[in-house]
C-alpha cells in the first residue's frame, strides 16, 4: 500500500468529466463480456437510476498492517462536478479542498489556513487524484462501459454451487494509469461483483485479490461497502456511504465545518 493514495491510483474518469473522450466502442470488446456488463448494471439498479443519482457522500478508509489510517471524506455533485474533500496528511494535519472536478479549479486549506500558489495547486492535484482513486474503488461496476474501456472474457470459475464469470478490463490510453488490468468476478446468481484481481501499471507480478463485501441499496443504487485482501488482510472500506437526494450549497462553497 502506498502511504497516501493506497495501492490503486488510476481509472478512466467518469463520463461526466469526459466531454472530449470517445464513447465506449462495442466493436473493440467481447460480446459476452458486454452482455455481462449490462446484467451488472441492471442488478445495480439500472443506468437510469445511476444517472438520476446526483450526490454521493462517502468516507474512504484503509486498514493495513494492523493500522487504520484516517479516512478521506468526500462530497460529490455528479451533475455539476462540485466536490469537497476533507482529510489529514500523514503528519496528522487536517486539510480541506473545495473544487470543481471539470475545471480542476478551487481552493484549499491546511490546518485552517488558506493555501495559495504552488501549495494550493499541489492540494488541488492531490484532491483530484484522491477522487479518481477512491471513486474507482467504489464505483467501478458503474464504469464498465466508459469511453476507452476494453472488455474481455476470461472464462468462468466455480466453487460448489456458485459460479462466476471473469470479465477483463483493460484501457485504451485513458485514465491516470492506463496499463492497469482487472479481472472482475461476476456472480451468476446476483450479477454483482464478488471479487476483483488486478495488476497495476503493466507489471509482471501476480495479481492482487480483493473480495467485495457488504452490498446494499443506497438511494436508487447498489453499493459495496468493503474490499478485503484475503492474503494480507488489507481492507478498503467505506464507513460512511450514502446517495442523498440533496446537499446544501454550503458543502461546496464554505470551508466552515459541516454539522
Amino acid at each position: 500500500m502506498k502511504a497516501f493514495l493506497t495501492c490503486l491510483v488510476l481509472s478512466a474518469v467518469p463520463a461526466l468529466l469526459q466531454a472530449q473522450s470517445p464513447a465506449f466502442d462495442p466493436s473493440r470488446s467481447n460480446a459476452k463480456s458486454m452482455t455481462i456488463a449490462d446484467e451488472v448494471m441492471k442488478a445495480l439498479g439500472g443506468s437510469d437510476a445511476w444517472q438520476q443519482t446526483r450526490f454521493l457522500r462517502f468516507d474512504f478508509g484503509v486498514e493495513a498492517d494492523g493500522k487504520t489510517r484516517p479516512p478521506r471524506s468526500h462530497w460529490w455533485d455528479k451533475q455539476t462536478g462540485r466536490y469537497r474533500l476533507e482529510g489529514k496528511t500523514p503528519e496528522g494535519d487536517p486539510y480541506l479542498v473545495l473544487m470543481n472536478l471539470n475545471t480542476k479549479e478551487g481552493d484549499a486549506w491546511l490546518k485552517g489556513a488558506k493555501l495559495e500558489g504552488e501549495d494550493e495547486k499541489k492540494y488541488l492535484d492531490r484532491a483530484f487524484g484522491a477522487w479518481t482513486n477512491d471513486t474507482y474503488w467504489l464505483l467501478v461496476p458503474y464504469k464498465l462501459k466508459d469511453g476507452g474501456v476494453l472488455l474481455g472474457y476470461d472464462g468462468e470459475e466455480k466453487k460448489g454451487n456458485d459460479a462466476w464469470d471473469k470479465v477483463v478490463l483493460t484501457f485504451d490510453n485513458v485514465g491516470l494509469t492506463p496499463k492497469d488490468k482487472y479481472w472482475l468476478f461476476v456472480n451468476r446468481k446476483t450479477h454483482l461483483i464478488d471479487r476483483w484481481d488486478f495488476v497495476l501499471k503493466g507489471e509482471s507480478a501476480p495479481p492482487t485479490t480483493f473480495e467485495w463485501k457488504g452490498w446494499q441499496k443506497h438511494g436508487k443504487i447498489m453499493l459495496s461497502a468493503e474490499r478485503v485482501d484475503p492474503a494480507k488482510g488489507t481492507r478498503i472500506f467505506f464507513p460512511v456511504l450514502a446517495a442523498p437526494d440533496s446537499m446544501p450549497d454550503s458543502v461546496f462553497t464554505s470551508n466552515a465545518p459541516i454539522p
